[in-house]
């Protein structure tokens, strides 16, 4: 199988014009810090690998054609960040519009079925997906994060959620050139003062400024390309039975 047949920013027309796809992936991440030692793009960069990965087993495994669109780097972000040099806000509004055009482009092109593959948590698509689905009746979007596919303590000895020791480990998997551990920050972390907001009794953005000195939250120092290697492949294969699951009829069962 070649590479272009699943991956839309090395792919080219005269590969695709002749095969039928069942589903697109839309990774989408992030412009923004991330840590000393990771690319403003690990969000992006991370989604689009492990879109390609679960791309190829889905069609290995099951015989689904799905194409990979090119990774979205717009990432809403938390009050703190956006005095961090080139940590670039991007509103609800903004993304919902990229989206719109990404799904109604697919729509047209007869392309029914959407996957967006999320590595940013500060990215929600859920009230976007509702709307287009009055918008567009015959489209079926589905919303995901990578990185909680599967459970992160099964791989990692200590995760945390921001250039932690998840997205460093796969990271050094898929791109080793582009992490230098040696300088990264400790990712040591603060949080409320209020134990109602620790328990989840109502939310407000972190401002990232008072929980993070580094922009890291969560360790990155026991990251290792083998732990990165095994989740991304165990993340993958649940997205290749996503797809699968998306791709084979009736989402419902019966009443």
């Amino acid at each position: 199988m070649n590479n272009k047949e699943i991956d839309l920013a090395i792919s080219n027309y005269g590969t695709t014009r002749g095969l039928d796809y069942q589903i697109a992936i839309l990774p989408w991440g992030a412009t923004e810090p991330h840590n000393y030692h990771l690319p403003y793009l690990t969000d992006a960069i991370l989604s689009h690998d492990i879109a390609v990965d679960a791309a190829r087993i889905a069609l290995e495994k099951y015989g689904i054609r799905t194409m990979v669109m090119p990774p979205v780097p717009l990432g809403a972000q938390n009050p703190g960040q956006r005095e961090l040099k080139f940590c670039v806000h991007y509103r609800y509004e903004t993304q919902k519009a990229v989206l719109t055009d990404i799904a109604a482009s697919l729509d047209h092109q007869e392309i029914k079925k959407l996957l967006i593959v999320n590595g940013h948590g500060g990215n929600t698509f859920k009230s976007m997906i509702r709307d287009l689905s009055i918008d567009l009746p015959d489209m079926l979007i589905a919303t995901s994060e990578w990185f909680k596919a599967c459970p992160a303590k099964e791989y990692f000895d200590a995760p945390g959620d921001h250039a932690d020791e998840l997205e460093t480990s796969v990271m050094m998997h898929y791109h080793p050139e582009l992490v230098n551990l040696s300088e990264a920050g400790d990712g040591k972390a603060g949080g409320f003062a209020s134990e109602t907001l620790r328990r989840g009794v109502a939310w407000i953005p972190r401002a990232w400024n008072r929980v993070s000195a580094d922009t890291g939250i969560g360790s990155p120092k026991l990251a290792t390309a083998e732990k990165g290697a095994r989740f991304a492949a165990a993340v993958a294969a649940t997205y290749a039975d996503l797809l699968r699951d998306l791709t084979s009829g009736d989402l419902y069962l019966p009443l």
